[in-house]
């Protein structure tokens, strides 16, 4: 792997044209399969044959802050705890370890929060560059009436939200009514406007790994710019199989279209060890272009604490305690 200490290598490149979309195919769609048992077998074996280390794993992990959606979504957020946070996106590493790194400019990928934390985000973030992501459309069972999820979406980006984040309709999928997702996704995709949409598909309770590429085709063919794993409210949340599954359907749209969409693990990954595992795997399935914050990120809190520490440990060889990496 690539040594990236230089800042620029984490700057976004320019953004390539977003997913318009297709009609769908369905033949396409019920081709999709997934070999459950060699999809485990891969990535059973993935934490012990890809590591990094010294300098090359610390410029990973500032590879993976810089794609982080810092994300609260708590019914208790309150609007100085959303200042707080986006504060840390602004400099989520202490000036002092950037500096012994020879990094500057390093920020997170976006800020997540709930539509009522909006506005309060876009005015904290005023001045920089971190787009502001709004969880929408009944997050995180997506059952309200399909007008009230629109008109949510709606607020959002009128409230400054540049990027969407959906809950597909689970049910869509384990019924194999995939007419009715595609243009349920399409419909969003349209609500959103200029603001990119990440399709949450809520992988968990979707079954099989097989219902989770179907999944990914349809979204994709409707529109959207990203697909990601999961609300982080399910049982089960984020994992390699999951991720695999959905990283291939990726590039199998890819293929056929020319188009890239992005990805987006969430729930669950909060140890910078798992976020380097992510990072070689997205590497080795989808190459070094999905390594940048418009193709990849975390949805992650905690693990933003977890990287600090180990970054510092690089520069000194100790671990330092967790209230020195404090979110506020």
């Amino acid at each position: 792997m690539e040594k990236l200490l230089d800042h620029k290598a984490l700057l976004p490149m320019a953004a390539d044209m977003r997913n318009p979309g297709m009609d769908l195919d369905l033949d396409w769609v019920m081709q999709a399969a997934a070999n459950t048992s060699a999809i485990e077998r891969r990535c059973a074996t993935l934490p012990g044959r890809r590591s990094v280390k010294k300098d090359y794993q610390a410029a990973w992990l500032c590879r993976a802050v810089s794609v982080i959606d810092l994300t609260t979504l708590s019914g208790d957020d309150t609007a100085g705890r959303v200042a707080r946070l986006c504060a840390k996106a602004k400099a989520p590493v202490r000036a002092d370890m950037l500096d012994a790194l020879g990094m500057t400019g390093l920020t997170v990928g976006a800020v997540c929060v709930y539509h009522d934390m909006v506005a309060p985000a876009v005015a904290a973030l005023a001045g920089s560059s971190i787009p502001v992501a709004a969880v929408s459309t009944g997050f995180p069972a997506g059952l309200s009436p399909l007008h009230l999820r629109l008109a949510e979406i709606g607020e959002s980006v009128a409230a400054g939200a540049t990027e969407i984040d959906i809950v597909i309709s689970r049910r869509h999928v384990l019924t194999g009514n995939w007419q009715a997702l595609y243009d349920e996704m399409r419909a969003m995709r349209a609500a959103c406007g200029a603001a990119h949409v990440k399709a949450i598909l809520a992988t968990g309770e979707l079954g099989t790994l097989r219902n989770v590429a179907r999944a990914s085709l349809v979204c994709m063919m409707a529109g959207a710019d990203f697909i990601k794993t999961s609300t982080g409210k399910e049982g089960v949340n984020a994992t390699l199989p999951v991720s695999l599954v959905m990283l291939r359907a990726i590039r199998d749209y890819h293929d056929r279209t020319g188009v890239r969409v992005g990805y987006k693990p969430a729930g669950g990954i909060s140890k910078a060890k798992d976020a380097l595992v992510y990072l070689s795997l997205i590497k080795e399935e989808l190459g070094d272009r999905w390594l940048r914050p418009d193709l990849f990120r975390f949805g992650a809190s905690s693990l933003l604490g977890d990287i600090e520490r180990q970054l510092e440990h690089h520069l000194t060889g100790r671990y330092s305690a967790g209230w020195r990496h404090g979110m506020a």
